[in-house]
């Protein structure tokens, strides 16, 4: 199958961060074949002619760190920070069914794939229940089951680790792996994922690692993302988290670190010197009222990649985000540009998810993974630098069509790999049940939200 896209503008994303203007982008089956700022390719017949006057075409974006189930969540634990001072025992999933689970990561995945995301790690304690059900989104996935050897609550006076957990769950994601990793052509493929400092053991730091590398996977970790978790590493392990990490070998240039927003200047050095990916979840720490020292995590040697972590997928405001915290956190109205903010989520993302080879940026010889917007929306007109305008401008609803290996995902935006109708309404319905069911079941916890009654609003 050949696609022709005549007459565009192409954000290459390049080294060279080229854009080419009134030009044609040439794909046959799943590759890209020619960028041509002649507009002279030839269209045989059979060819798929598309006319992109007023349109951009974009490198699709990698998100690097997100839990696509949890949109069951949206809309009350954005509030409540982390750890939730919402102290429900029970999280609404424990009123699901695997099936409802697996309806909430299918929407997690419409969105992320209506804001032009292309790939995308999905990070989960059980994500062999839904991951078929993603896999069919066409989407170019990661899968990273959780691991994890704490037994009952994680707090430092009571946590014990257990060896025989540590076997189990190390288990779990070898399964995963020797079930998905290569599946689809190539397109899915699997992650190690240890799930935050105080939870793991060194044993299963060790172990995790070695599965990461006895596979050829990348690994990643929650690392830094709350006070509460540095509070209970040096109460356990008498050091902050990545220096616990480096005490266990667990620092390297496959590991993918999310969040890193308190990290102590000794630690910044220490992931800098291991090379190691850092996903900036910008949105989700604005939510939470923090940050992460990007810039000195990319002077320390870190490569900065960018993710949606829970409850929203719209990698378009992950990256408005991040340009906007990072300027306040620099106090530099010119830094970073919007095209660095790209580079993080295109180009560095690819290279975070072990896709930098195929993807990331609109090159010959690369999968076809892009992204068209509709340039002749109100809010990005006058175009004259398309990057800037999406970057600061862009909304999830200006992306009309997605690809992911040549496949159309999403055209005129229609979603053509899932029931979006049937997911939205299914998602509805089973949100408004659960989360009246939680309340119901523990009425003594304090809940300040008056839930809808009888339905949907």
């Amino acid at each position: 199958m050949r696609t022709v896209i005549r007459d565009t503008t192409i954000v290459s994303a390049d080294a060279g961060r080229t854009v080419h203007h009134d030009a044609t982008l040439v794909i046959e089956d799943d590759r890209i074949v020619a960028v041509d700022p002649t507009n002279q390719a030839e269209n045989p017949a059979g060819t798929d002619v598309i006319d992109g006057r007023g349109k951009a075409v974009l490198p699709g974006l990698s998100n690097c760190h997100t839990h696509l189930h949890l949109t069951h969540s949206r809309g009350i634990q954005e509030d409540f920070g982390f750890p939730s001072t919402l102290r429900f025992p029970a999280t609404v999933a424990a009123f699901m069914s695997q099936e409802e689970v697996a309806v909430f990561a299918a929407l997690g995945a419409i969105e992320a794939i209506r804001s032009g995301t292309t790939g995308l790690i999905e990070i989960g304690f059980d994500v062999p229940s839904y991951a078929a059900v993603i896999v069919g989104s066409g989407l170019r996935l990661v899968l990273a089951q959780s691991c994890s050897d704490v037994v009952g609550d994680a707090v430092a006076s009571s946590a014990m680790f257990s060896p025989a957990r540590t076997d189990a769950s190390l288990q779990r994601v070898a399964e995963m792996i020797e079930r998905w990793h290569g599946a689809e052509g190539g397109r899915i493929t699997c992650c190690v994922a240890a799930h935050a400092p105080e939870a793991c053991s060194p044993d299963l730091l060790h172990a995790a690692r070695a599965l990461a590398e006895s596979r050829r996977t990348r690994y990643t970790i929650h690392l830094c993302q709350s006070r509460w978790e540095i509070e209970q590493v040096m109460q356990r392990r008498g050091v902050r988290p990545t220096e616990y990490l480096f005490q266990n070998d667990f620092l390297g240039p496959d590991l993918i670190a999310a969040h890193c927003r308190f990290m102590a200047p000794s630690e910044v050095a220490l992931l800098g010197q291991s090379r190691a990916f850092v996903s900036h979840n910008a949105a989700m720490a604005a939510r939470r009222a923090a940050a992460p020292p990007v810039q000195a995590l990319a002077a320390a040697g870190c490569t900065i990649a960018m993710g949606s972590d829970n409850m929203a997928e719209d990698m378009v405001e992950v990256m408005r985000t991040g340009l906007f915290m990072e300027r306040v956190a620099r106090q530099d109205a010119e830094s970073p540009q919007p095209e660095d903010v790209l580079e993080w989520a295109a180009r560095n993302g690819a290279r975070a998810l072990g896709h930098g080879q195929i993807a990331g940026s609109l090159e010959v010889g690369k999968k076809a993974d892009l992204f068209i917007v509709d340039a002749r929306r109100p809010n990005l007109v006058p175009t004259v630098r398309i990057v800037s305008a999406f970057v600061h401008n862009g909304q999830a609803a200006d992306v009309e069509a997605v690809m992911v290996d040549g496949r159309w995902l999403m055209r005129d935006r229609k979603v053509l790999t899932l029931d979006e109708n049937d997911i939205v309404t299914r998602a509805e319905a089973i949100g408004q049940r659960v989360w009246r069911q939680l309340v119901e079941k523990y009425p003594d916890v304090p809940f300040p939200i008056p839930l809808p009654r009888g339905g949907a609003v």
